[in-house]
């Protein structure tokens, strides 16, 4: 049975509570980025869960953070080069409970992955983000 997961490509600042949604905001820059991840994890700050943040090595810097009163005790950040099944931390991560959010970086989860992950974003709270430079709003179909 294939199950639609919407994509939608937004501001950080327009997100909903759908939990069907995975949310692709779209970023001109690093400076767009940096302000819309700020906003993202903002977001979740103070929920009593876990953010996930998979990132490249430049990005966050601590000092940012906390300059923003970004609660990094509840920030995971896995820096890009120690990953080495992004799929599976992906899907771990969902799934598990402890994640209030997931976010990736710059293109690094495709319609490709996204269609592979067997995600049923129904039965968990945990939401999904990923930031890219281009605009991808389309249809994913999901096997149960």
């Amino acid at each position: 049975m294939l199950q639609p997961i919407t994509v939608r490509t937004v501001k950080s600042y327009q997100q909903d509570d759908k939990s069907d949604c995975v949310n692709i905001i779209q970023i001109e820059d690093e400076i767009s980025a940096t302000f819309e991840l700020l906003k993202v994890l903002h977001q979740y700050n103070n929920l009593n869960a876990w953010t996930l943040l998979i990132a490249p090595d430049h990005v966050p810097s601590k000092a940012l953070l906390d300059s923003c009163s970004i609660d990094t005790s509840k920030l995971l950040v896995i820096r890009q080069k120690h990953l080495v099944n992004l799929e599976y931390v992906l899907n771990s991560a969902l799934h598990n409970g402890n994640f209030a959010a997931v976010i990736t970086w710059t293109d690094m989860v495709n319609n490709q992955l996204l269609t592979s992950l067997t995600l049923d974003l129904n039965k968990t709270n945990t939401k999904l983000y990923c930031f890219t430079k281009y605009i991808q709003t389309t249809k994913i179909p999901l096997t149960l």
